[in-house]
């Protein structure tokens, strides 16, 4: 039985994160410099907190050794690129981020991974291609319009390619959504509900980390909920039109009644439900608490912080140019965590239910249910795959770095992807801000 299943879903992002690889054994892609003959990729990272410390940095050289060499590590905070290299087990030049350009000119890497604060993502991208580097990001590719289209402009300018590592096309449950609609069995989709569930645990570190403030993450809306735009826009494989937003602040930030600058200083440790008592997470310690004095960005901030204005509740409606509409809604402060995906077709409806972490057991994490007509159903069951994010992490690296991968279903995801996924959510801040309908065409030019 199913209770408290944990799918590794949490990312601890440092201040900056870039990763410098070479994309080129990607087959079909327009990279360029293709290493026909196989030989290792040369990355560098750049940010060094802790996605990009494991997930692309000790999680890559070590299972990937034989396609990847990394070399070099920068970050903005000089302790902890130094507490990275430790961690990912290499030899690497370490940098700081005011020395960007030197490491590439240095290090001659062939690609660029972005992981930084999501805010930053469009200084690296934008200048890793001017400097003649393909690009990979983490999403979301950009907080603002304008990023995006300056992201779009170098690309087009500079010949060079920028990919995101959307991790949730590569799960489990995403392809078997994929492989319905797909199938032609629903007919065309008429609309979507997504609501996403976070829990107490989940959704308040967010609030406690630089993503509660929109000058950094852009909101939830657009750091967390790309990913989940992104599925849609892939399944689908449509294009958002418009966007109609409502959000606000309604559970952490101001509306708490108790404050301090972080929980490690806090007097209120005894009566605050969200005290996190960062010394006793070693890791965090290491990565973090041992390098705030460079940088002064602590790790263990404090949910009730006056200055947070990421929403933690909205809904967000979209119109796609094949007539769908889609529902999605966000609540960062719930007692369970997981998500009800309902897609409604001509033909039948489709209901996805993700059971994440909850206070009563089911019979399987996922559980997908087919309804043809008012007589008939069927139910089915599934389990993520192993490694992070359900293996998604493992498939994304494996389609970078792996020749040979085929890529039946489209899960590579280019920097168009990445655009109107972001765009997506920022429309929608614009919405909420506004109280208005906002097109996407009024947000970018693509040609």
């Amino acid at each position: 039985m199913y209770r408290n299943l944990n799918l590794n879903r949490r990312q601890f992002v440092s201040k900056s994160a870039v990763i410098l690889s070479s994309a080129t054994l990607l087959p079909g892609l327009s990279f360029s410099g293709i290493n026909k003959t196989l030989k290792k990729v040369k990355v560098v990272l750049v940010g060094t907190g802790s996605r990009g410390s494991h997930t692309w940095g000790k999680n890559l050289v070590g299972p990937y050794s034989d396609y990847v060499e990394m070399v070099g590590l920068c970050d903005a905070n000089s302790k902890r690129v130094e507490v990275a290299k430790e961690i990912i087990g290499t030899n690497a030049k370490t940098y700081v981020s005011g020395d960007f350009d030197l490491m590439i000119r240095e290090q001659k890497p062939d690609m660029v991974i972005v992981t930084t604060t999501d805010c930053y993502h469009v200084d690296y991208i934008v200048r890793a291609m001017e400097l003649g580097c393909d690009v990979i990001s983490e999403k979301p590719i950009a907080t603002e319009a304008d990023q995006c289209q300056n992201i779009i402009d170098a690309e087009k300018r500079t010949g060079k390619k920028v990919y995101v590592g959307f991790n949730v096309r590569f799960m489990n449950e995403s392809a078997e959504m994929k492989r319905i609609l797909s199938s032609g069995e629903l007919g065309k989709i008429i609309s979507i509900d997504y609501q996403e569930y976070l829990d107490t645990s989940h959704g308040a570190s967010y609030f406690r980390r630089w993503h509660g403030k929109i000058k950094n993450s852009g909101s939830l809306l657009v750091h967390k909920s790309s990913h989940h735009f992104d599925l849609i826009n892939w399944l689908l494989e449509a294009d958002p039109v418009e966007v109609q937003a409502m959000g606000k602040v309604a559970y952490y930030g101001s509306n708490g009644k108790i404050r301090g600058k972080n929980c490690r200083s806090c007097d209120h440790k005894t009566s605050c439900p969200f005290y996190w008592d960062m010394t006793k997470d070693e890791g965090a310690m290491k990565m973090y608490g041992a390098c705030e004095d460079v940088d002064h960005y602590y790790r263990d901030g404090c949910v009730w912080d006056n200055e947070i204005d990421s929403y933690d509740t909205s809904t967000v409606q979209v119109s796609y140019d094949k007539g769908t509409q889609l529902t999605y809604t966000l609540n960062a402060f719930l007692p369970y965590e997981g998500q009800k995906i309902t897609f409604s077709g001509e033909h039948g409806k489709l209901d996805v239910r993700l059971f994440y972490r909850q206070p009563w057991e089911t019979d399987a994490p996922f559980e997908f249910r087919l309804t043809k007509d008012r007589k008939t159903t069927k139910r089915w069951t599934m389990k993520p795959g192993d490694g992070g994010h359900g293996g998604a992490d493992e498939r994304v690296k494996d389609m970078i770095f792996k020749p040979n991968q085929a890529d039946p279903t489209g899960q590579r995801a280019g920097s168009r992807a990445g655009v109107l996924s972001s765009l997506i959510g920022i429309a929608a801040r614009k919405s909420i801000e506004s109280k208005k309908t906002v097109k996407i065409s009024d947000l970018i030019k693509f040609s």
